[in-house]
């Protein structure tokens, strides 16, 4: 099989190179060139920008398009009205953000999606299509522009669109750090800052994985729309940090802090708390417990949470680069001097 990605040399297309790769198919990626392609032997690369230079993809036929970087609804349009009639399968890569809102605990696909409100129809005007796009840069706009791609993508193809709204991707060249944040913070030992309840859910997906069942849908011409992550409701934060302990043989000591804490002290979920959300806001409470039946149904497989963690540990060794998520050190210990001081 001939597979064209879009994107490619990141986080997830990295992987899906690899999976395709040992599924024996061949493997052309279409991208801007800006991230390294030395370790990607036998791949065909194109250079060039999806919103100005698809040209150079004329003439040219594959079974299936993947596109992992597609974040405005333009952008898409483009790539799926000109590969229409040269691929046979077209998977976009979506996200679970598409949805308006997660007060329902494993919700389904059918779930109400989000949509721009016209504040934000006017963000959109201004944005420079050929800008290095991220669901970071995106903020509150992320989810109603995927659903907005997603709806170009199967407008250009219609019957012809696997759309895969992702939950939470972790795993090597991650490069969001959220997950290799608590894999590294545990790591390292000490008294670690753990907020909320261990018991709160949380959901994700190793890369790996993620790549293969990609993969497996372009090898058996799947269509439609599918939550795409790990087992709902089977993972909490508490067994995530202490399966992270065991692994890496740390003698890291949780303390765990409350959200009343968490919010008076202006600590940031998500962002300097990663996986982490408020529990009293109720809009969240179903966010990361995504129903994955379709999936299953498909023949999913999942490898143990202890092969992503070592693997995501191994990598994030050869990164010199500092976390980019999660709170300092620094940060850290103020917090838990002050915890101490109302016990």
């Amino acid at each position: 099989m001939k597979i064209l990605i879009i994107g490619g040399t990141k986080f997830l297309g990295r992987h899906l190179i690899r999976a395709a790769q040992e599924g024996g198919h061949e493997v052309t990626i279409f991208n801007r060139g800006r991230h390294s392609s030395e370790n990607f032997a036998g791949v065909e690369q194109i250079e060039g920008d999806r919103n100005t230079d698809l040209d150079k993809l004329e003439g040219r036929v594959w079974d299936v398009c993947i596109d992992t970087c597609g974040y405005l609804p333009q952008t898409v349009k483009l790539s799926a009205e000109r590969l229409k009639d040269a691929v046979g399968q077209y998977i976009f890569v979506s996200s679970i953000s598409a949805y308006a809102g997660f007060p329902e605990i494993d919700f389904d696909e059918t779930a109400p999606l989000a949509r721009l409100s016209d504040e934000q129809k006017k963000r959109v005007e201004v944005i420079d299509p050929q800008a290095p796009l991220t669901g970071a840069v995106l903020g509150d706009m992320y989810g109603a522009l995927k659903v907005l791609c997603e709806v170009e993508a199967e407008r250009s193809m219609p019957g012809r669109v696997l759309q895969v709204r992702s939950g939470l991707i972790v795993g090597a060249y991650d490069p969001t750090d959220r997950f290799t944040y608590w894999v590294t913070r545990v790591a390292s030992g000490g008294e670690v800052l753990a907020p909320g309840e261990p018991g709160r859910y949380v959901q994700m997906i190793d890369a790996r994985d993620l790549a293969e069942w990609i993969v497996k849908m372009a090898e058996t011409n799947t269509t439609g729309i599918f939550h795409a992550g790990g087992k709902a409701l089977d993972l909490t934060f508490g067994q995530m940090l202490g399966e992270i302990k065991t692994v890496t043989g740390s003698d890291a000591r949780l303390t765990w802090v409350d959200e009343e804490f968490l919010r008076r002290e202006k600590v940031e979920p998500w962002s300097e708390m990663p996986l982490y959300l408020y529990e009293s806001d109720v809009d969240d409470k179903g966010f990361l417990t995504a129903n994955i039946d379709k999936m299953l149904a498909t023949g999913a497989e999942f490898r143990p949470l202890e092969d992503t963690i070592r693997e995501t540990l191994e990598w994030r060794k050869t990164i010199p680069d500092e976390i980019k998520a999660g709170i300092s050190r620094e940060r850290e210990a103020e917090l838990l001097g002050k915890w101490h001081e109302n016990d």
